[in-house]
């Protein structure tokens, strides 16, 4: 019988993208309706198979982003790598963390999330594909997975470091790409895509400053305060967009503190 873990082990060793999106709905429909009732144990992969292109690079020594047409492809061509990792992301959390006695409110969230990661990744695909360009045309860093590689021994520092840090940075970012976006023709269907998925993402968001509250109670603020000391050492760059933070669970007493 398969069980979630199984079906999280399945996605993560996929290396093509639209089989993984294809798999994705498949297991998130046989979990919410019963047909998957067991979580299992099946240890996820060290790192989640991968198509050959597009070439990863270290962040540092990525091209930089041309303004006009090309540089919005580039942008909706990083934001599809960031997707499809995020889809790995969410079943990762799935299968590596079975040992804490989760309930089972956590596998539904983060199954959800690994959903909605899809829709997003196939959304922004389309996009690019009404462009000429494909995922995969342009190179992209690997700085969202070392992020899970070095959470992977905590549970406590993959939701404080991914969700809470990278993925609320999104929700700080994403409002002023609109706001340029808007002042181009042709550019419709990218706003579109991107109010989906900011809307999605303070839901994202939301779980993992749910899932770290029930593990830390009273002390939220200090033990987010102790792993980003701990484990990410430059400190979060401000502006904030305090509302969505807000609407996501995150006060400002969350952040703020650790602000450089």
């Amino acid at each position: 019988m398969t069980t979630l873990t199984d079906a999280a082990v399945h996605v993560l060793t996929t290396a093509d993208p639209a089989e993984k999106c294809r798999l994705t709905r498949h297991y998130a429909e046989a979990w919410t309706s019963g047909t998957i009732t067991e979580v299992g144990t099946c240890a996820p992969p060290d790192r989640p198979a991968r198509p050959d292109t597009p070439q990863l690079l270290p962040p540092r020594d990525m091209p930089k982003r041309s303004s006009g047409p090309i540089g919005r492809i580039a942008l909706m061509h990083a934001l599809a790598h960031i997707e499809l990792n995020a889809i790995d992301l969410a079943w990762d959390i799935v299968a590596r963390f079975t040992a804490r006695g989760l309930p089972r409110a956590f596998y539904d969230d983060w199954v959800q999330v690994a959903l909605d990661e899809s829709v997003h990744f196939e959304l922004l695909v389309d996009i690019l594909a009404t462009r000429g360009a494909a995922y995969g045309d342009f190179p992209a860093h690997d700085g969202l997975w070392e992020a899970a590689v070095s959470t992977a021994d905590s549970l406590d520092a993959r939701l404080a470091i991914v969700p809470l840090t990278h993925e609320a940075r999104g929700l700080d970012t994403t409002p002023g790409s609109l706001a340029r976006l808007r002042g181009h023709p042709g550019t419709e269907d990218i706003i579109a895509g991107l109010e989906i998925i900011y809307r999605d993402e303070i839901r994202h968001v939301a779980a993992g400053a749910r899932w770290f509250a029930w593990l830390h109670g009273d002390n939220v603020a200090g033990a987010y305060h102790a792993i980003l000391r701990e484990r990410y050492k430059g400190g979060l760059k401000p502006p904030f967009n305090d509302a969505a933070r807000a609407e996501a669970g995150m006060p400002v007493d969350w952040y703020a503190p650790l602000a450089r």
